[in-house]
């Protein structure tokens, strides 16, 4: 396949993520009474999350854009390999805090749609088991993201060069997202509640969820939600003493 194959899978996951239904506020509080993760919504979430990180890539990345061209089944082929290094050439800061991060919202979009999952820190071990849940589903999205039929590999050619794969996204993004995705509930629980409850201003309570959870917050956009979107505490209904 040439350019135009390539294009036009970059162009039909913008399409998936534009033309998305804009009902899932009913489905998040309706869910609630449902005893099983709604594994169709987690997938629906899981394509815009995947649309928006891909848009990002072609818009802000200049050999992203380089490698739309050639044949697309050979070169998707030749770059899905047996990484043999740790490090992919990336900077540290794409490896220890992106990937991480990509592995926070991934496993919020799983905690988010899971009915049984508190929605923030609690020291039992049914917050403990939620999280590590979501570890596992983003362990799976992050695989997906590298060598799946809709990822790096196969928009972008990333391991074309044996230089430019390794082990450190397939590591460090579970592992990293768990530890955000635990701080991130910490921060809701005792920093942002807080500052919820000492202003009546939903701008400034809307800006410290997004600022202080922004795994959350990408998570909550992928569900076509407001980014500062608490399923358990609506904006606008918390009363300051």
């Amino acid at each position: 396949m040439t350019t135009v194959m390539k294009t036009s899978v970059a162009v039909t996951l913008l399409l998936i993520f534009n033309l998305a239904p804009l009902y899932a506020q009913t489905d998040r509080t309706t869910q609630i009474s449902i005893d099983r993760t709604s594994l169709k919504h987690v997938f629906e979430d899981s394509i815009r999350l995947l649309a928006m990180q891909h848009s990002l890539r072609i818009g802000l990345q200049e050999k992203t854009r380089h490698e739309l061209g050639g044949r697309f089944f050979p070169d998707y082929k030749r770059s899905v390999h047996m990484p043999h290094q740790w490090g992919d050439g990336d900077s540290g800061l794409t490896n220890y805090g992106g990937h991480p991060g990509q592995g926070a919202a991934s496993g919020f979009i799983w905690v988010q749609r899971d009915p049984s999952a508190p929605p923030s820190f609690v020291a039992n071990r049914a917050y403990l088991h939620s999280r590590l849940r979501g570890m596992a589903f983003a362990t799976g999205y992050s695989l997906q993201f590298e060598i799946g039929p809709f990822s790096e590999a196969s928009i972008g050619n990333v391991g074309l060069r044996p230089e430019t794969a390794g082990w450190v996204d397939h590591v460090m993004t579970p592992i990293g997202g768990l530890a955000i995705m635990m701080g991130e509930d910490l921060l809701d629980r005792f920093v942002v509640t807080r500052i919820e409850h000492r202003t009546d201003s939903v701008v400034l309570r809307a800006m410290s969820r997004m600022l202080l959870n922004p795994a959350r917050a990408t998570a909550n956009v992928a569900a076509v939600q407001a980014p500062w979107y608490r399923a358990d505490r609506p904006l606008r209904h918390i009363v300051v003493p």
